[in-house]
């Protein structure tokens, strides 16, 4: 069993920056790949970045270049550091853990980029 706790979202001005972060429990936590999907209202919930167990890492275009995902497996967490941000980055953003036998997700945080 995986649970994800989800910290760093908030209203931020366009150009601004923030960092969000998923602490996941379980003993297994280096084995997943983990990855930051977020849903905008009226819209599906579409992956924004990922990174796996070798620290391979993938963006969507639109974020590459301004986002950035790491993880610490010593602390357990994963990452989004979010960097000049823009009006269309607003969405609820979620964690997500690919087990062994399931995915687990996070409850989601809002981030809402003002300009």
């Amino acid at each position: 069993q995986v649970q994800l706790v989800e910290s760093g979202g908030g209203l931020v001005q366009a150009g601004g920056s923030l960092r969000l972060s998923c602490a996941a429990s379980g003993s297994i936590f280096s084995t997943y790949t983990m990855a930051w999907y977020r849903q905008a209202p009226g819209k599906q919930r579409d992956l924004v970045a990922e990174i796996d167990s070798g620290g391979s890492r993938n963006y969507v275009a639109s974020v590459k270049g301004r986002f950035t995902i790491s993880r610490d497996n010593a602390k357990n967490t994963v990452y989004l550091q979010m960097n000049s941000l823009k009006a269309e980055d607003t969405a609820v953003y979620y964690c997500n853990a690919r087990g062994l036998l399931r995915n687990y997700w996070g409850q989601g945080t809002q981030v809402t980029v003002s300009s």
